[in-house]
This record gives C-alpha cells, sequence and structure tokens, in this order.
C-alpha cells in the first residue's frame, strides 16, 4: 500500500479537535430540542478520547455536528468547532468536502446503510481516490484492493468485486473502516463501531483501529454506551447525559475515581457480578424530554445523591461542569457551592 498518499498531513501543538460551547437544535412542532447542549471537548494528536452514555445522550448528534453533517430541521446553534486551529463553522458545503475525508473521517454506525448496495465494495473505495486525486480507474482499483487487504479482508482482489450484502457485518464494517482512512484522516470519528457485532468480532475490530492509529498517528474521537470498550481503548473520557458531558477526566479516573452519580450508576450497570437469576442492574427512569428543559440538574430525577444529601438546588439551578481535581471535571451541587448551597461532599475537593 501506498502510504504516501494517506499519511497525515498536519502536525502543530494545537490540539486535532477543539470544541467550545456547541450547541446543536432541532426544531420540532413542541419547540427546540438542544440535542447537544454547551459540550466543550479537545483531542490532541495519537489520543483516543471516549464519549459514553444512554442511547439518547446526544452522542451521534455530536458526531454529525462536528463533521458538519446535521441537516434539517436540525442546525448547530452556536458554538465553534475547530480543526488544527481552523474554524470550521463558516466553512461553505464545497470546502467541507475537502475537510471530510483527507482531513477528518467518520465511521458511521450501521455499516450496511452506509453503503450503496448497487456498487462493489470496489468500485465504492475507487471512487474516493478518483474523485479526490484524479487517478485513472486501474490505479485507484488497486489502491482500494490494497486497503481492503490492511483492514484485514480475506481474499480481497475477489471481495474488491462483492456487493455490500454479500459481507458479513465484521466485514461490512471493516469496509466502512477502509473507507473512513482511505485519504489518511488527522481524525477519525468512530460513531458506536462495534455495535451488533459478537464479542470475538469486536474484539478484532478494536485492535484493527488501535494498530491503524499507531501506524498512522491519527486521533480518534470513540462513541459508544459500552463502559468496556471506554475502558479498553481510551486515553480520556467523557460521560454524556441529555446533550451534555457531565463528568470529563483521565480514563483511570473516571473507572477508579468516579464523582458524578450518572457516572457511577452507568459502571454499576455493568453486569459483571450479576449471578444466575439476578436481575440486571439498571439505572431507574429515562432521559429527560430535551425539548423546554425545566431548571435544575437534568439527572436530578434519576440521582440517588440527591435523595441521600436532601440536595433542593438539584431541582432548581443546572450546575457547570467545573475543574475540582487535576485532570477531573464534573457536573453536580455534591462539589459546587452556591448562594445558600454547600457542597455536601466539600472534603473530596483536591
Amino acid at each position: 500500500m501506498d502510504l504516501s498518499v494517506v499519511q497525515p498531513g498536519f502536525h502543530s501543538e494545537e490540539p486535532v479537535l477543539a470544541v467550545e460551547r456547541l450547541v446543536t437544535v432541532f426544531d420540532t412542532p413542541r419547540g427546540v430540542l438542544r440535542a447537544v447542549d454547551t459540550v466543550d471537548l479537545a483531542i490532541r494528536h495519537g489520543e483516543t478520547f471516549g464519549v459514553v452514555g444512554e442511547s439518547g445522550s446526544g452522542k451521534t448528534v455530536m458526531a454529525l455536528s462536528l463533521i458538519r453533517l446535521i441537516r434539517p430541521p436540525g442546525r448547530i446553534a452556536s458554538g465553534e468547532i475547530l480543526l488544527e486551529g481552523k474554524p470550521l463553522n463558516a466553512l461553505s458545503e464545497r470546502e467541507m468536502a475537502d475537510v471530510r475525508g483527507p482531513r477528518m473521517g467518520m465511521i458511521f454506525q450501521d455499516p450496511t446503510r452506509r453503503l450503496n448496495p448497487v456498487f462493489t465494495i470496489g468500485t465504492q473505495l475507487a471512487e474516493v481516490f478518483q474523485v479526490h486525486f484524479g487517478w485513472e480507474h486501474r490505479r485507484a482499483w488497486e489502491q482500494a484492493v490494497s486497503l481492503l487487504e490492511r483492514v484485514g479482508i480475506p481474499e480481497a482482489s475477489a471481495r474488491a468485486h462483492a456487493y455490500p450484502y454479500e459481507l458479513s457485518g465484521g466485514q461490512a464494517q471493516r469496509v466502512m473502516i477502509a473507507l473512513a482512512l482511505a485519504l489518511g484522516p488527522d481524525l477519525l470519528i468512530a460513531d458506536e463501531p462495534t455495535t451488533a457485532l459478537d464479542v470475538t468480532i469486536q474484539a478484532q475490530i478494536l485492535e484493527l483501529m488501535r494498530s491503524l492509529q499507531q501506524e498512522r498517528g491519527m486521533a480518534i474521537l470513540l462513541i459508544t454506551h459500552d463502559m468496556g470498550v471506554i475502558a479498553e481503548m481510551c486515553d480520556r473520557a467523557a460521560v454524556m447525559y441529555a446533550g451534555h458531558f457531565v463528568e470529563q477526566g483521565a480514563i483511570d479516573r473516571i473507572f477508579h475515581d468516579p464523582r458524578h452519580p450518572y457516572t457511577r450508576a452507568l459502571l454499576e450497570s455493568i453486569p459483571t457480578q450479576t449471578g444466575p437469576g439476578e436481575p440486571l442492574p439498571t439505572i431507574p427512569g429515562v432521559v429527560p424530554d430535551l425539548v423546554g428543559q425545566p431548571p435544575g440538574c437534568r439527572f436530578a430525577d434519576r440521582c440517588p445523591a440527591r435523595l441521600e444529601y436532601g440536595l433542593e438546588i438539584c431541582d432548581q439551578v443546572e450546575p457547570e461542569l467545573l475543574d475540582f481535581w487535576p485532570g477531573q471535571s464534573v457536573r453536580c451541587w455534591l462539589y459546587q457551592e452556591a448562594p445558600g448551597h454547600s457542597p455536601p461532599r466539600r472534603q473530596d475537593i483536591a
């Protein structure tokens, strides 16, 4: 494989991706739904940053916002997205086409829906090189086969002539990875890359992503609901709930010293200690309606700590995401002060 055409082309001291106060909304008949609400993050070269949370927490909408694929009735309402320090918000669709692929790649959920059913996978991969580099068909096809070999597709020359319906789930996901990495992006956004795969194939896909990252030095934004995948793959992670981050930090702090009650509840819900016949651990309640959010913490109705400490402020004022420990921030009234409110876990603050 000719790596000269797919190596990352930008190197700087700045984060690969910086997101500042991102807000993405959907205009609905009931009002404005704030799917992503004032999200901040920064990802460095060679780093894997994870975003974890329940379905409906806003993870996929955030990912699509970053690569500017939100379509009406959705829209980016405010905030800034910076790639290598350069703002993406003001770019035209034509300019964004030069960012998607060469600068930012994305692995979408459900690869069988993202691959065009009427073209072979070789044709779809070759088209990337023909469109972006102007290569003639034969050279583009050879590069497509080489990419299929690199992502572990057996008998790549023959499989390049296959249609998407002829692939297994694991093979289709490998093709999606090949498409996302074809032009050597600085940042790979992977949205639930192992969903619906059995554990063996899941492990192979994660190992493939890790190997390609080490080979190319790219950053990865990994979005998942699986805490085990986060623990295995990520350097840092953010826990997302109802459109915004409730905790963010180094992966060892998130897992070994979680501070937000929602983070703790997610970790306690992992069915590792459940015996035969015992119910699986769950988090009571559901993610709140994101249209017309009431004041207060969005996790308040489901939060055991609010009841334990009798925290009335949780229903009245929304806390901010603040740094309380080196490399770890949390959005919770257990640690924040406010007029008339003294944090009950003040002694835990570094």
